[in-house]
């Protein structure tokens, strides 16, 4: 189950669950698109992989799976990238 992150690891922006805007890597690393096409260039800093857009989770089930609360934030922004 995705854990469909709350915000930009790079920038800390919000992500709601249903953000066209979120990319993932294959570890949900989670980063708006902004900083994915602009600083991170499509390259995950973390892992050296690619993106993807995060899929939304159906409204009717964020009930019984909701998204998580828990901020990850690259302590030195997309500079440090």
């Amino acid at each position: 189950m995705l854990e469909l992150r709350p915000n930009c690891e790079c920038c800390d922006r919000d992500l709601p669950s249903d953000s066209a805007d979120a990319r993932i890597c294959t570890f949900e690393c989670t980063f708006c698109a902004a900083c994915v096409d602009g600083v991170l260039k499509g390259v995950c800093p973390n892992c050296g992989g690619g993106f993807v857009a995060r899929p939304i989770r159906p409204a009717h089930l964020m009930t019984k799976y909701p998204a998580s609360t828990t901020r990850v934030l690259k302590p030195r922004g997309c500079a440090a990238a």
